[in-house]
């Protein structure tokens, strides 16, 4: 939820702040400043929750921790290549494609009833994932409309 929230908090004060500087709105723009504002959030908590979030990765994956901190990278990563106009369509097609790639771990983190902040089993279960499932195809359909389809 507070990465939605990141979102839109970020994207509105972003359509506001163009608008004044620019005398137009750049709805495209602003959605990117919001994307990478919620990247950069959702990174930081890699570093915070590194012990609770190497609890959802799949079992089948090695070195768990180090495996988050190169998602809070890559999330660090897109969220600068999303401005660089030669970058935006592959880094959306990417950043599309990684938050596909997280499906798995938030399936596990709802079956496993896992609370990654505090790196306990007393997690909101099959509620997590029917809000996550339906934020990760919003999460994907912001980056398809304002890095691909309108660059």
């Amino acid at each position: 939820m507070k990465p939605l929230i990141v979102l839109i908090f970020t994207f509105i004060i972003a359509v506001f702040t163009i608008k004044t500087m620019y005398g137009t709105y750049k709805f495209s723009a602003s959605a990117r400043i919001g994307m990478s504002v919620m990247l950069l959030f959702t990174a930081l908590g890699h570093f915070i929750y590194t012990s609770g979030m190497a609890m959802m990765i799949p079992d089948f994956i090695p070195l768990k921790k180090e495996f988050i901190y190169i998602t809070a990278i890559i999330e660090i990563l897109a969220a600068i290549g999303i401005h660089i106009p030669q970058l935006r369509p592959i880094i959306g097609w990417l950043l599309i494609l990684f938050f596909i790639l997280l499906l798995p771990a938030n399936i596990k983190t709802s079956i496993d009833q896992l609370d990654y902040q505090k790196g306990t089993y007393d997690g909101n279960g099959l509620v997590y994932l029917w809000f996550r499932i339906p934020l990760q195809v919003v999460f994907i359909s912001w980056v398809y409309i304002s890095s691909i389809y309108y660059k």
